[in-house]
């Protein structure tokens, strides 16, 4: 049984990013790296810390438990923590501020709870920055759906016509045969 609870506490705490682990921002700009956790048993002195390219620690906070705020333990100063952990989701989300070039890599969230026999956990996040954004023209793709599409909907008005003229073919043939073999027995009837 001691096998059981150590396989349930390993599964108890869990970090997501969202959807996606892709976010593209803007140089200049402000972007907010996403993240929250999830714990079945609650936490207490949680700790997480986000991490750019594995190794550089870029803000630290604590979290005494689920009635309190996070605490700043250490952090850069272009980073402002915006999320909040008395609410319905433990969000632990970062705003990066005036984003460069360089900011772009691999963002980690890592989470760490003592309740939970110190079960730590991460997401990573990649961060692209661009210059500009650009619109992507979606014509071109349009074009080909829609000549595809009607070449799809062609064949198949084609094979339902082609379906409809063989049956009509075939009653009018069953028709000629019946009159065929009734013309015949009745001729053979009357010379017998």
């Amino acid at each position: 049984l001691p096998g059981l609870h150590v396989f349930a506490i390993v599964f108890a705490l869990e970090v997501s990013v969202g959807k996606t682990n892709t976010v593209m921002a803007l140089n200049n700009s402000d972007v907010l790296l996403p993240c929250t956790f999830t714990t079945c048993i609650g936490f207490q002195d949680l700790v997480f810390t986000w991490y750019f390219n594995s190794t550089e620690k870029i803000y630290t906070g604590k979290i005494k438990s689920k009635a309190s705020e996070p605490v700043v333990v250490g952090g850069n100063p272009r980073v402002e923590f915006v999320g909040s952990t008395t609410g319905k989701e433990n969000n632990i989300s970062i705003v990066l501020k005036n984003v460069e070039f360089s900011d772009a890599g691999k963002y980690t969230c890592h989470v760490k709870n003592p309740k939970e026999k110190n079960a730590q956990h991460n997401a990573t996040i990649f961060l692209t920055v661009v210059q500009k954004m650009v619109e992507t023209d979606n014509t071109l793709t349009l074009i080909i759906v829609g000549v595809v599409g009607g070449l799809i909907g062609l064949l198949i008005l084609f094979m339902l016509i082609k379906r409809v003229v063989l049956f009509i073919i075939k009653k009018t043939q069953d028709g000629k045969k019946e009159c065929l073999v009734s013309s015949s027995g009745n001729d053979n009837t009357e010379n017998g």
